[in-house]
């Protein structure tokens, strides 16, 4: 019972820090930088797909950051998506390929500032730096997707060459249609670890960003699961109040949700930490819990 109240306590803690921290305003400059670093982004994964000589990768890669998401808002945005990575374009290493490095690191950015308040820590590094290293994250993350989209164009192609030699694992083949969600999976979490871990600053180890990450994936399928639902049992909603623009409201709306779920990870992350410090005598010891809330 005591620890039921402690880790209610604790959740509520998280809960008023978020609001302390204007995380309602941050998850809105989250969603709208995720959602205008999407395009760039590819583009640049486009770009360093043409390099090895595949261009395709580029789709899969497309696809794979999109599979988690709900059909009704992955579906209209991927048909965009791939309008625009099928056309010729002459810019992608040039200028355009600068522009789009710049603007897809701001959804990095966005995170940061997010982080660093839900940790409690101050940004002291000049803004250049920052935006070099949140530039590097945006080229890393381009290169590891990439080697993934070839793992799922290439798996079906080994297991075919299996099934050559032993057909009697064709029962498993429905074992394959697992790939392309499990390395969506695997993005995600390796996503979240990383940006705890990397993004704010300072440095904390994963234990201490696992209990946020955990909340937040549980979140995040119950989110996703409800928007699907309210969607498809209420297709209209957006087009009648939005008309034209329903598309890219569902999207900018559902990644609103996400970036207040994400934050709210990283003040239970830092609430938890900071729990841990003032038991250890690291910090004046709280009269109450709420000490534990900082002052805006």
């Amino acid at each position: 019972m005591n620890r039921l109240r402690l880790s209610l306590e604790l959740l509520a803690i998280a809960s008023t820090r978020f609001v302390l921290h204007d995380s309602w305003a941050i998850a809105s400059h989250i969603a709208l930088s995720v959602l205008t670093s999407l395009f760039p982004f590819l583009i640049l994964v486009t770009a360093l797909a043409s390099l090895f000589g595949t261009g395709s990768l580029a789709d899969e890669v497309a696809d794979i950051i999109l599979e988690a998401w709900p059909q009704e808002v992955a579906g209209p945005i991927a048909r965009e998506v791939h309008t625009i990575l099928t056309g010729r374009r002459s810019d992608v290493l040039t200028l355009g390929l600068v522009l789009a490095l710049y603007f897809a690191s701001s959804g990095v950015e966005s995170l940061r500032v997010g982080l660093n308040r839900a940790y409690g820590v101050r940004e002291t590094r000049p803004w250049w730096l920052t935006r070099l290293e949140s530039i590097a994250f945006v080229i890393a993350g381009a290169m590891m997707l990439l080697a993934l989209a070839f793992l799922v164009v290439l798996g079906p192609f080994m297991w075919r060459v299996v099934l050559s030699w032993v057909p009697a694992l064709e029962p498993l083949a429905v074992l394959i249609g697992f790939l392309r969600i499990s390395v969506a999976t695997l993005v995600i979490v390796t996503g979240l670890l990383l940006a705890h871990k990397l993004v704010p600053a300072g440095r904390r180890p994963f234990r201490n960003v696992l209990p946020g990450v955990g909340v937040t994936l549980l979140l995040w399928l119950l989110g996703g699961f409800t928007f699907s639902w309210y969607l498809e049992f209420y297709p209209g909603a957006y087009a009648s109040t939005y008309g034209g623009l329903a598309t890219a409201m569902v999207a900018l709306i559902f990644l609103y949700t996400l970036g207040a779920i994400f934050l709210f990870g990283g003040e239970l992350n830092g609430t938890l930490i900071l729990a841990k410090r003032k038991r250890l005598g690291k910090e004046p010891k709280p009269e109450t819990m709420n000490d534990l809330i900082p002052l805006p």
